[in-house]
């Protein structure tokens, strides 16, 4: 349900030239994960998160990696085990940065790992989640291209999910498109990706309505 989203979560963008101990671990991360070592990019974020106790990015990363290398899982042991490593970190993460728009959208896309896997069990115990967490997120952030990107696409999928036009959606999606273009990320380190998926979404989805 989230493959294409899932590959655009590798559109990440890393500039500079790392110096202190802590960046130049932050970059071998995102090197291994871009290097298709996506495990071993958890396993170091996780070393730094035990370092940087303060710092909720490297939290996030374990979480996000661990999540979207679960969807498409179809051993129910490692599927489990991968989301409540994930769900750990991300309750790491909020603990450091309360109302994060950034750490509220992968936990709805953790939300969303659960209904992929099995709609019939989890999707109405957790679509309310989902939504919750991405009108939050939208209230919190609503010129964050990534909030309103995944709010959009949630909302296309559950109106083809019923049969309905994601018409609607498809200026939300236009209009992550053009946030992309100006938003400046805090830092080298914080999410920057989701352009790549926006344009997907338009030049197929959206052309196809």
């Amino acid at each position: 349900m989230r493959t294409l989203f899932i590959l655009a979560t590798f559109l990440f963008s890393v500039s500079g030239i790392s110096q202190t101990k802590y960046e130049q671990g932050m970059q071998k991360a995102f090197d291994l994960w871009k290097n298709e070592k996506p495990m071993e990019a958890a396993n170091l974020f996780e070393r730094i998160a035990q370092a940087e106790t303060d710092n909720w990015l490297p939290l996030y990363y374990v979480a996000k990696i661990n999540i979207i290398y679960s969807f498409g899982e179809k051993d129910a042991t490692k599927f489990s085990a991968q989301l409540e490593k994930a769900r750990d970190f991300i309750n790491d993460a909020t603990a450091i940065s309360k109302d994060n728009p950034e750490i509220l959208i992968l936990d709805a896309l953790w939300y969303t790992a659960w209904i992929a896997y099995d709609g019939q069990k989890y999707g109405m115990t957790y679509s309310g989640k989902v939504t919750s967490l991405y009108e939050k997120a939208i209230q919190l952030a609503p010129k964050n291209p990534r909030v309103v990107l995944g709010k959009a696409e949630w909302e296309m999928e559950a109106a083809q999910y019923f049969g309905k036009p994601i018409t609607p959606y498809c200026k939300d999606v236009a209009r992550a498109l053009s946030l992309f273009a100006t938003f400046k990320p805090e830092s080298d380190f914080h999410p920057n990706d989701g352009e790549g998926r926006a344009k997907e979404l338009l030049n197929n989805s959206c052309r196809k309505k």
